[in-house]
C-alpha cells in the first residue's frame, strides 16, 4: 500500500473499503491499437544504433518524474533519446538493446504496466493510475510500438544479474537502472553522443512533425499580433499565455521557455521572466516555438514594433539584421560548412557596426577578434528537432565542424542587442535588441525556409501588423 500523506483526512483502508475497490470494473484493454506509424521509423534508428555497438548491451531509460514542490511534480518529458528510438513518451521505461552473436540487437522496451485491480495500488497513493490517468497495458505497448515489453519492475534486477555483458548506459537519466549495471563514464558518454549523432540528418517522418511544429507556430504569432492591444493593457505575461494557448492546443506544449521581450528587455538572449510593460513606440522581441505532440519543436523569432510602425532607429537595426540574415540564410545548402552560414552573417553585422562608428577595427580585422560579439552575443543558429538545441551531444565534427546534407533542420538567428547601459553606442540606440529567426530545412539543391509564411522585412512586418494587430 501506498505511504499515507502525514496531514491526510484517512488514517487508513478499512478492509471492507479495499474489498470494495477491487470489485466492479469492466475490462478495458484495448485491442483495437495497431502499429504507430513512426514505428518503421523508430526501428531503422535502432538498426542504426545497433551497428555502431555490436556485442554490447545498450540502456536508454526514458525518466522519472521530478519534483516540482512538495508532492506537486513537474509535466513530464522523456529523454529524447529514448523518444527517438522508440516513439514512446512513458515514464518510468528504458529501452534495451541486447547483443546477439552475429554482431546484431534484439530490442525490447521495458515499461510501467497497468496498475492491478487485484489489490489497492491503483488508487492509492500520488502516481496511482486513478489519479494520474490510464496508463498503457504491456500488451498494448508493444502494439503500438512494435517491441517486446516487460514491465520495468523487474529491470534493476534482471540487468543486474547480467552482468557479464559489456553495457552501456545514457547517465543521468533514471538513477535506480543506472545504478543496476557496471558501466564506465566514458564509454556511456559514447552512447550518449552516437545518440545526437543520429539525430543531426531527419528522416522523412521527423521533416513532417516538425513542419506541422512550425505551421503551429506561424499560427501562435499571429495570435499574438491579434492581441497586442490586451499585451500593452497587462504586460508581457499576456503575450506569453496567448502563444502557450496555440502550443496546448495544437501541440504538446511549447518546446522551450518563451521569451516575451519587450522594451530593453530584448536586449536579454534569454528573457523568461515575462513580467514587463509592453508599451507603444518600443520593440517587442518574442522567440517561441510549438511542441508537436510527438514532442519535435519549433524555433522561431520576429522583432515587432509594438505600434505598428518602427521608429528610424529601430528600422536602421531591424534592417541591419535582416541583411545578416539574409546572407546567413544563402550560405545554407548541401556540401557548405555548417559554420559558413555564422560566418556569413557575423561578418554583415561586423560591417554594419565598423560603419557605425561601434567598433573601430576594419570589419575583416573585427570578425577575427570577435569584437561584434559585444553586440551580437550569441552564435547565429543551431540544429533544432526533438530538442530546442537538438543533437547537443553530437561528435564537433558531425555538428559545427561538419558540412550540411539535405534533411538536416537548423535556425538561422542573427540578432544585434545594445544593453540600456552601454556607454559606447548614443543614448538613442540603448534598449534596442533586434533578432530574426527562421527554421530550415536542408535541400537537395539549397534550402526550404519552414516558417515563410512569417514576414521577415521591416515593410512586411508593418503590413503584417495592420491587417491582424489588436
Amino acid at each position: 500500500m501506498a505511504k499515507g500523506r502525514k496531514n491526510g483526512l484517512y488514517a487508513g483502508i478499512s478492509e471492507e473499503l479495499s474489498a470494495l475497490m477491487r470489485t466492479g470494473w469492466a475490462e478495458t484493454e484495448r485491442r483495437e491499437l495497431t502499429l504507430e506509424e513512426q514505428a518503421p521509423y523508430a526501428a531503422a534508428r535502432r538498426a542504426a544504433l545497433s551497428a555502431r555497438f555490436p556485442g554490447e548491451r545498450l540502456v536508454i531509460p526514458s525518466g522519472n518524474l521530478k519534483v516540482r514542490s512538495n508532492d506537486d511534480t513537474y509535466p513530464f518529458r522523456p529523454y529524447s533519446g529514448y523518444v527517438h528510438m522508440t516513439g514512446d513518451q512513458a515514464r518510468d521505461g528504458a529501452l534495451v538493446l541486447e547483443p546477439r552473436a552475429d554482431g546484431g540487437h534484439d530490442a525490447y522496451c521495458y515499461q510501467l504496466p497497468r496498475d492491478s485491480r487485484d489489490d489497492n495500488e491503483f488508487w492509492t497513493g500520488a502516481t496511482a493510475e486513478l489519479w494520474m490517468g490510464r496508463r498503457r497495458s504491456l500488451a498494448e505497448a508493444q502494439r503500438v510500438l512494435g517491441l517486446p515489453c516487460r514491465d520495468v519492475r523487474t529491470a534493476a534486477g534482471e540487468l543486474a544479474a547480467a552482468s557479464g555483458t559489456p553495457t552501456r548506459i545514457v547517465r543521468g537519466i533514471d538513477p535506480s537502472l543506472e545504478a543496476a549495471v557496471a558501466t564506465e563514464a566514458e564509454r556511456d558518454a559514447e552512447l550518449e553522443e552516437a545518440l545526437s549523432d543520429l539525430r543531426v540528418v531527419k528522416d522523412e517522418w521527423e521533416i513532417k512533425e516538425i513542419r506541422a511544429a512550425v505551421d503551429s507556430t506561424v499560427r501562435g504569432f499571429t495570435d499574438v499580433v491579434g492581441e497586442l492591444s490586451r499585451a500593452i493593457a497587462t504586460s508581457e505575461r499576456w503575450i506569453e499565455g496567448t502563444f502557450f494557448r496555440r502550443a496546448r492546443l495544437e501541440g504538446n506544449a511549447v518546446g522551450y521557455g518563451t521569451i516575451c521581450a519587450a522594451g530593453e528587455h530584448a536586449t536579454i538572449m534569454h528573457w523568461t521572466d515575462n513580467d514587463g510593460p509592453v508599451r507603444a513606440g518600443e520593440l517587442l522581441l518574442l522567440d517561441a516555438g510549438v511542441e508537436s505532440r510527438t514532442l519535435y519543436t519549433a524555433d522561431v523569432t520576429r522583432t515587432l514594433p509594438i505600434g505598428g510602425t518602427f521608429t528610424p532607429i529601430q528600422r536602421r537595426v531591424y534592417d541591419a539584421v535582416y541583411e545578416a540574415q539574409e546572407a546567413g540564410m544563402a550560405a545554407v545548402k548541401p556540401g557548405a560548412a555548417y559554420r559558413d552560414f555564422h560566418e556569413a552573417a557575423q561578418r554583415s553585422l561586423a560591417a554594419r557596426l565598423v560603419e557605425w562608428g561601434f567598433i573601430d577595427e576594419p570589419a575583416d580585422r573585427a570578425y577575427e577578434l570577435g569584437l561584434q560579439r559585444r553586440f551580437t552575443m550569441a552564435g547565429t543558429g543551431h540544429m533544432l528537432g526533438l530538442d530546442v538545441h537538438d543533437c547537443a551531444q553530437a561528435r564537433t565534427e558531425e555538428y559545427v565542424d561538419g558540412v550540411l546534407e539535405p534533411g538536416m533542420v537548423l535556425t538561422v538567428e542573427p540578432g544585434l542587442y545594445f544593453q540600456p547601459d552601454d556607454l559606447t553606442v548614443p543614448q538613442e540606440w540603448r534598449g534596442i535588441g533586434v533578432r530574426i529567426e527562421d527554421d530550415l530545412l536542408v535541400t537537395a539543391d539549397g534550402h526550404e525556409n519552414l516558417s515563410a509564411g512569417l514576414p521577415r522585412s521591416a515593410d512586411e512586418v508593418e503590413a503584417w501588423m495592420a491587417r491582424f494587430a489588436g
